[in-house]
């Protein structure tokens, strides 16, 4: 491939697109892109993943950038 784009720029306009053009919470966006909590005491109680929540996010970015 012959592409001018790099992954990191890629994920920065996911989290751009998460944080200024919807309603889903900080966290989920951080969490869909793997980023690990900081506060240790709110780590140890995170127990479920979100997929499903996710998910949604994850099918309504690949509207968004289906249609840009």
């Amino acid at each position: 491939m012959k592409a001018s784009a790099v992954p990191h720029g890629f994920r920065s306009t996911f989290r751009d697109w998460a944080g200024e053009k919807t309603n889903f919470p900080r966290e989920l966006a951080e969490q869909a892109l793997a980023h690990t909590l900081e506060n240790k005491v709110e780590a140890a109680y995170r127990r479920g993943d979100a997929l499903e929540n996710r998910r949604e996010m994850m099918s309504q970015w690949s509207l968004f950038f289906d249609s840009h």
